[in-house]
């Protein structure tokens, strides 16, 4: 599991090189891929109708419900080799 963590840190970090921004869809699964590898299920209070932003990344988090933890990391890790 710490290689896969180490993995995944490294992911995070590339992220923040990659050549071209991803839509706003890549954005909000890469934001629920790492909420729920780094975090875990989502458990935080959906925001209200005036939150969009904030709504639209609480239902993508919540989408991943019930995925383990280092099947999100390994997802958001493939996801972002694939961006790169």
């Amino acid at each position: 599991m710490s290689d896969l963590k180490t993995k995944f840190e490294a992911a995070v970090a590339g992220s923040k090189n990659l050549t071209e921004r991803p839509d706003n869809a890549t954005l909000l699964k890469l934001y629920a891929l790492y909420k729920q590898g780094s975090a875990g299920d989502n458990s935080e209070k959906k925001p209200g109708f005036g939150d969009m932003i904030g709504r639209a990344k609480w239902d993508a988090w919540n989408g991943l419900k019930g995925t383990s933890s280092a099947e999100a990391m390994q997802a958001y890790i493939d996801l972002i080799k694939s961006l790169s």
